[in-house]
This record gives C-alpha cells, sequence and structure tokens, in this order.
C-alpha cells in the first residue's frame, strides 16, 4: 500500500528513467536538422570524425551519443527510407546502458538496435546482435547492411552449419555480426577445441544485444549447449526397458506426477520389473544401468507426447522446443532419454554420448562486458532478469497506442466442445473476409483443428514444426483478407503481419488462442501479433478445463463455478475472476520453473568456474608468449615430489623406510628413465630429488636433441592440450554423473548443492593433478623415428587437416588418443642441411639454429 501511494506521488522508477530519457531525445532531435542538411559525403566525413576521437579516447560513447543517434537516424533516412521515432530512440538508449527494452510487437526493434550498434561499434571491438533463428539473423544482416555500409561499417552473418575457420574468423571480425545463440554458443565451445589461436573465431565478447531475450535467457536457459562424441552402450538395453515399461500398469507399478514430471515405481513395480527383466534384484549395482534405463523409458511412454514434446520425422526422433514450437535441430535429450523415446517409436536407435564440452546460455552470455535485449514481454520475468543477469527492464510506450481489444477468455467444460466453438468462430469471421490467426499449444492440437477446418470446409494454412520451412512468408500473409493462420506458438516472434486499408475496415487481424501457455509471456507474445503501431484488432482465449494447464494447477475452482451456473452442452462461462484464476493457475508454473532455472544456474555456476579456468589456461598454452619450458620444469618437479611421496620417501624420514624397488620401477614405467636402487642408495631426501630430477632432465633433452629446437616447444604443447582435452571431458561425464545422485544427499540431511560445490571441488583439484602428472609422463614417453623433410612435411600437413577435421564437427566430436609422434631429425655439423641448399648444414641453417621443423602423426 505504502509503494503503491509513493509511486503516485513520485512516479514509478520505470516513469522516472522514461522522463531522463526524454530530455535526451530532445537534444537528438535538435540535432536533426544540422545533419539533414549535410551531402551524403559530408555526413559520413561528420560521422567518421567522431568515431575516431571515441576510438582514439578523446571522448567516451557517452560524449557523443545524441550525435551519434542523430547521424545514425540520417543515414537510416536516405540508406532504408526509414526514419526512427522518439520511442526508438529511447529504446536505443536503454540498449546501450545495458538493460532490457520491452516493446511492443510492430514497434521497430529490428532498427532500435541499430542506434547502440552504430555508437558501440565505434571502439572497434565488434558488435554482436543474436536472434532466435538464422531466418531473421539473414534477413536483418541483408537489410540493414546499407545503413551500416554507408557509415564504413561492415556486417557479418554466422550461416548455420558452417564450419570454415576463415568463413567464420571474417564474420567475426565484421563490425557488427548477426547469428543465432546457438551459432554464437557453439563458436565459443568449438574455439575452446582448437589447437591454435589462428584458427578460432571469436576474438572477444566485448558488447551483444539479445533480441527476443526472454526466448533465449529464460526459455531457452534450461537447455545447455553440448558438444559431445559417442560412448559404447547396449542398445538392447533400450528395446528390454520399453517392453518392460509398456508392460507396467499405471498406479499399480508405478504413480504418474504431472505437475512435477516425475514417475515413482512401487514396490509392486519393482517386483514386476526383476520378473520380466528375469533378474533378482534391479536396484544391485550390476543391475544399475538397467534401473536407469527403466526410469527413463517410462518417462518417455508416461510423460512424453508424440507431436507435442517431440515429432517422427523420416525415421528420427525430433524435439520440439515447448516454447516455440519449432523442431531444435541437433539436438537430442540426453542421459538416454532420446534412445527410450526412440525405442518406444519403434526407430533407429542412436548411441548415447559423452559431453566433451559444454555451457548454459547463462553463462555463455554472461561472459560478454555489456549484454542488452529486446522483446516485447519482459516484465513478468523481471525478477529473474536481474537476478540471473543484473538486467534491469524498461518499458517503453507504444509509437502510437494500443486500441486492440483484449477479450475475457471464453471456458468450455470439454476440449471437444471448446473446438467446436473455435470452429464456429472462424467461419463467422471468414464470411466478412477478416483474417483470423490461431494459436495452438502443440503440434498435435494444430493438426487437429486442421482436420476439423478441412471437415468445415474452411481454407486455410497451417504453420507448425512439421511445416515451418515457409514461415516468416506464411506469418506475413496472415494478415491479408480472409486468411485463416493455424499456428504453434511460433508464429509468436520475429515477423510483423502488415494489414491493408480494407482489413482495416473489417476490424484488424483477430487473434484466436485456443489454450493458455503454461507462461503468460508466449500468450502476450501471441496477442500481440494484431494491433500493431496502433492497428484495429482483437484476441480472444477459447479454453477447456482438459486443457493441461486447467486440469494440473487450476480448474477445481473453475469447475464449481460452472456447476453453480447450470452450465449446458456447448454452453461457456466468460468472466474476469475466471480469466484471474487462469492467470493465477500461470503464475504457479512460472514460479515453479524460474525455481528450476535458478536451481540450474546455481549448480552450472560451479561447473562454470572450472571451465573459466580451465580454458583460459588452455588460451594460455597456445600463446607463444607462454614459457612452455618453465611450466615443463615445474610440472616435472611436482611429479618427482608425488613419487616420492608415494614410496614413503619423505624429508627426514629413515633411509629404512624408503620404498627404493618400487620408486625405480615406477619411474621406469611411466616415463622409461633408469635410476637403479645401487645409485640412490644411502642419499636422504633432497639429494634423492636433485638425483631424479638431473637424470630425468638429461633423458628429456638428449631425446629432444633429436629434434629441430624450434620444434620442441610446439611438441610440448600439443601434448600437455591433448592431455588438457582428454582429462576434461572425463572430467565432465565425472561430473554429470555426480549431478544425476547428487540429489540423494537430502535424504542423509545434507544440502545436495553444498555437497556438489565439495565433491566437485576435489574432482577438479585431482584433474589438474591428472593433467599435470599424464603430460609429464606422456612428454618423456615418447619416442621419435627418423623421417626426410620431404615426408615429415607431407605428414604434418595431413595431421593439421586431420586435427582441423576433428575440431570443425558442428555437434559430435571425437577426440583422437595421444599418438606416437615422428619429429626431424638435427643433421650433424657437415651433413648435407636439410633445406636444399646444397650447403653443409654448419654453414647454412646451423649457424642460427635449424630451420622449423614438421611434426606429423
Amino acid at each position: 500500500m505504502v509503494a503503491t501511494m509513493f509511486g503516485k506521488m513520485f512516479g514509478t522508477r520505470n516513469d522516472r528513467e522514461l522522463k531522463r530519457y526524454e530530455r535526451r531525445v530532445q537534444a537528438i532531435n535538435s540535432l536533426e536538422r544540422r545533419y539533414e542538411v549535410l551531402s551524403d559525403d559530408d555526413l559520413k566525413a561528420a560521422f567518421a570524425k567522431v568515431k575516431e576521437e571515441v576510438a582514439t579516447g578523446i571522448k567516451r560513447m557517452e560524449q557523443v551519443l545524441e550525435d551519434s543517434f542523430a547521424m545514425t537516424r540520417e543515414a537510416s533516412k536516405r540508406t532504408l527510407g526509414m526514419r526512427h521515432f522518439d520511442v526508438q530512440l529511447i529504446g536505443g538508449m536503454v540498449l546501450h546502458e545495458g538493460k532490457i527494452a520491452e516493446m511492443k510487437t510492430g514497434e521497430g526493434k529490428t532498427l532500435v538496435a541499430t542506434l547502440p550498434v552504430v555508437l558501440n561499434a565505434m571502439l572497434g571491438k565488434g558488435v554482436h546482435i543474436v536472434t532466435v533463428n538464422e531466418y531473421l539473423a539473414r534477413r536483418d544482416a541483408q537489410e540493414l547492411a546499407p545503413l551500416y555500409n554507408f557509415l564504413g561499417y561492415k556486417v557479418g552473418f554466422l550461416e548455420e552449419n558452417v564450419f570454415d575457420d576463415i568463413k567464420k574468423q571474417e564474420q567475426y571480425a565484421a563490425d557488427v555480426t548477426y547469428g543465432t545463440n546457438n551459432e554464437y554458443g557453439f563458436d565459443y565451445l568449438r574455439d575452446n577445441m582448437k589447437y591454435s589461436l589462428s584458427e578460432m573465431a571469436q576474438r572477444s565478447h566485448p558488447f551483444v544485444i539479445v533480441d527476443e531475450v526472454d526466448s533465449i535467457l529464460i526459455d531457452e536457459a534450461r537447455t545447455p549447449l553440448i558438444i559431445s562424441g559417442p560412448v559404447d552402450r547396449k542398445l538392447e538395453h533400450y528395446i528390454d526397458s520399453d517392453q518392460v515399461a509398456k508392460r507396467l500398469k499405471k498406479e499399480e507399478h508405478f504413480t504418474v506426477d504431472e505437475k512435477n514430471r516425475t514417475i515413482l515405481v512401487t514396490e509392486a513395480g519393482i517386483t514386476e520389473a526383476e520378473k520380466l527383466y528375469k533378474i533378482d534384484n534391479l536396484y544391485s549395482l550390476e543391475n544399475a544401468r538397467l534401473a536407469h534405463h527403466l526410469d527413463q523409458a517410462l518417462k518417455s511412454n508416461y510423460l512424453f507426447e508424440k507431436d507435442v514434446d517431440y515429432v517422427v520425422n523420416n525415421g528420427e526422433v525430433m524435439i520440439v522446443d515447448e516454447f516455440t514450437g519449432r523442431i531444435s535441430e541437433g539436438r537430442r535429450f540426453s542421459d538416454g532419454l532420446h534412445q527410450a523415446l526412440e525405442a518406444k517409436e519403434n526407430v533407429n536407435i542412436k548411441e548415447e554420448s559423452q559431453t566433451l564440452a559444454d555451457i548454459t546460455f547463462q553463462n555463455y552470455f554472461r561472459m560478454y562486458d555489456k549484454l542488452a535485449g529486446m522483446t516485447g514481454t519482459a516484465q513478468t520475468e523481471a525478477t529473474e532478469f536481474f537476478e540471473i543477469y543484473g538486467l534491469d527492464v524498461i518499458s517503453i510506450p507504444t509509437n502510437v497506442p494500443v486500441i486492440r481489444k483484449d477479450l475475457n477468455d471464453l471456458i468450455y467444460k470439454s476440449e471437444r466442445e471448446k473446438f467446436e466453438a473455435v470452429v464456429g468462430k472462424i467461419k463467422e469471421l471468414s464470411k466478412t473476409g477478416q483474417p483470423v490467426l490461431v494459436g495452438t499449444a502443440s503440434i498435435e492440437k494444430s493438426e487437429k483443428l486442421h482436420e476439423l477446418l478441412k471437415k468445415n470446409r474452411v481454407v486455410h494454412t497451417v504453420l507448425n514444426a512439421k511445416h515451418h520451412e515457409q514461415e516468416g512468408e506464411i506469418v506475413k500473409k496472415a494478415g491479408v483478407k480472409g486468411a485463416v493462420t493455424v499456428a504453434t506458438n511460433m508464429a509468436g516472434r520475429g515477423v510483423d503481419i502488415q494489414l491493408t486499408d480494407d482489413v482495416k475496415a473489417l476490424g484488424g487481424l483477430y487473434i484466436i488462442g485456443t489454450e493458455r501457455h503454461e507462461n503468460r509471456r508466449i500468450d502476450n507474445q501471441l496477442r500481440g501479433r494484431s494491433g500493431r503501431q496502433g492497428d484495429i484488432g482483437t484476441s480472444q482465449f477459447y479454453l477447456s478445463l482438459e486443457d493441461s494447464l486447467l486440469r494440473i494447477f487450476g480448474s477445481d475452482k473453475i469447475k464449481v463455478i460452472m456447476e453453480r451456473l447450470g452450465i449446458e452442452e456447448g454452453e461457456h462461462i466468460e468472466s474476469k475472476m475466471v480469466t484471474r484464476a487462469v492467470e493465477k493457475a500461470q503464475k504457479k508454473v512460472e514460479n515453479l520453473h524460474f525455481e528450476g532455472r535458478k536451481h540450474i544456474v546455481e549448480y552450472d555456476d560451479v561447473a562454470n568456474e572450472q571451465r573459466k579456468i580451465i580454458f583460459k589456461f588452455r588460451n594460455d598454452l597456445l600463446s607463444d608468449d607462454y614459457d612452455i619450458d618453465a611450466k615443463i620444469k615445474s610440472i616435472r618437479s611436482e611429479y618427482i615430489a608425488g613419487l616420492l611421496s608415494n614410496h614413503g620417501i619423505f624429508d627426514g624420514g629413515l633411509e629404512d623406510e624408503y620404498n627404493l624397488e618400487g620408486l625405480s620401477k615406477k619411474l621406469l614405467e611411466e616415463t622409461l628413465v633408469e635410476v637403479s636402487v645401487e645409485l640412490m642408495s644411502g642419499k636422504d631426501y633432497n639429494a634423492l630429488e636433485t638425483l631424479l630430477e638431473d637424470t630425468m632432465i638429461q633423458k628429456y633433452e638428449q631425446k629432444f636433441s633429436e629434434v629441430d629446437s624450434s620444434l620442441k616447444g610446439q611438441i610440448e604443447r600439443e601434448f600437455y592440450l591433448k592431455t588438457l582435452d582428454k582429462a576434461w571431458q572425463d572430467h565432465l561425464y565425472q561430473m554429470d554423473t555426480l549431478k544425476t545422485g547428487i540429489g540423494l544427499r537430502g535424504y542423509n540431511q545434507k544440502d545436495p548443492l553444498t555437497e556438489y560445490k565439495k565433491e566437485s571441488f576435489n574432482l577438479f583439484q585431482e584433474l589438474v593433478e591428472s593433467i599435470k602428472h599424464e603430460t609429464i609422463k606422456t612428454l618423456h614417453l615418447i619416442q621419435f623415428r627418423d623421417e626426410s623433410v620431404e615426408d615429415q612435411q607431407k605428414a604434418y600437413e595431413e595431421q593439421v587437416r586431420r586435427e582441423r577435421e576433428r575440431t570443425q564437427s558442428a555437434m559430435n566430436f571425437s577426440h583422437q588418443d595421444i599418438e606416437p609422434i615422428s619429429a626431424i631429425k638435427k643433421p650433424s655439423r657437415n651433413e648435407p642441411c636439410p633445406c636444399g641448399s646444397g650447403k653443409k648444414y654448419k654453414h647454412c641453417c646451423g649457424v642460427s639454429g635449424p630451420k622449423k621443423g614438421v611434426l606429423a602423426q
């Protein structure tokens, strides 16, 4: 109450921010005439001068914001034929300050982004623009290129499924780069699997603008980006478990919790499963994998629905994004769930995969120095945006007031009655020619409505994950007179629906929602397809007590009301109270999802800190400035200390307690360095340590004397990297396993997150030690063979080619085990120089050291 009164007296924080921006808008508008009268060349020269001042640090971006925005608007008028509205200038300032601009559909968010892009690109570090799909990224890059080019900027576009390093680098080297969230994330992971800094695509993470920010940072936050490789599993276990799951009886053998999407197997179910599997104990150690397969098989059969959660296309199970209705290309459910669905649908079962590299969108986008976003719907998640990303949400008024009529929900008893009413309304509107856009919550429901409309001979177009190739064109035409378009939630994103004057005269675009989504934002996106830029329009939702949301979360009260009112077959109720009850149910689900996303980010933050340490060290190793000799010396000393410790040889200990025989054997086995027991006898700890180190260094330097000196560091780096990568991949697998079972600690009155942090820290310490020790052992074990320069060069080129192929794989990356290498043997002083000069080595390359050799596998 106090907060409400305070807001009325002094205005909300949002209002105060808008007033601050409006003052700067006036300053920008006052500059319009100054730049309007300039010729193209003079305008370009004026902009180049301001850009130079920012690039050289003479002025800060804040000092030139008004001039930059005014010149960008003028350049837009000349190249695109579009002038930024005042509210768009406000949106540009919000984005520049690293906040979220909430702007209604049709307010021109694409054009808004050009303002902060032009300003921030002055620093020369590049600006990234993120869209929800490739169609929008390509469209925006192409349509806005004339504006950017006019001002002297280059535009890049990240095409999906293109893995050529040079092409990628060109796109990232541009002043502004457009691409999808997936492309940016996977490029980052692929960069951190490369073996040369020169092959990396991304140069840095300075400033990013995320379009449809709620979709990417909220809806997609639960899905990590994963690059994976195959894991050996018995495929028949998936089939057996699917058959067992289908023979178990619901309620008797297991119970289903739809609200929390979990399944609990009863004691009777365990007994029946053991009988069907023909085993004694389902939960014994040797049967643990079967128990896991059964859990996933039950989920696939009783929680995951075909044409809702996934589709089957060309014998392949493909995930349907629950928020957009689009097929998630290249994605697979993890932990054996996807294989369980393949067994359920009787299609070819693909191998499970092991994570080689992963990151969540939450942690990828938090790497940027400045993060900003745009969307039509963000206030419902304002708390989450601030808590997880530190982002404020600023709601920006529309350029023209919204006059769309948002009618109360109509609620029917059954889904059949609801769809009959929807078809009746569509037929009524079609008679007048008023266009209708019908939103459905799943592919299954869009197909059902499609059949009903066919039966009633209503001409219409269907857009869902099965027919999404022409998505942009279909949505654009949804506003044509007489058009009836049935679409899943994908219709709510990215494409404006233009109306002709005759359509406006008929009442504009009529939106019908056939079901409330779990999240209010998705419903608001659907409504927002109508009523853009002051257009007339109408929206209304048709619901039933059988809808998933109402059935699980909120139907009891509404059902009581309907029974009291004596609602008959085909009748509905309509009231603000009912609409509020539906929104209350949505808020419950939103809170559940928010807690789930917070849970994920809490766990991923632990892994993210480890990821940052590993990736930073990896980049250090690739740098020419890194002192690899000093590093090898350091880890050799640590290795020796570990050996001495493990064999009972402690500083100040008694000599008769030393296990010299075990020490000698272990050293020979792990490094091929031979130090006899006799040689070590009678020496104290320090003397032993010095002896081992001197002997190892002598053997090491003797071996590498056979190799071109400039090649030595390259070999050391490469083997260090390969050891690190393999160990990191094994570590990720251990972390996945730890996370899967950590929840059980709660039954022992322990906080699972605290336990996870503790256990993962221990695993990480083991990882670091393992990397160092395995590296020193491998470098001591490798042997060189004598080959000609020409053969070495060919072998090296072949190795580079193979390495590139491995790192450029999009979703599945198979890491090769360390192989033996060959290297050039250093010629003697009087031998012919291998460079082909005809001179003796001592009079040619031997004067300043040998030419760079080559490495081959």
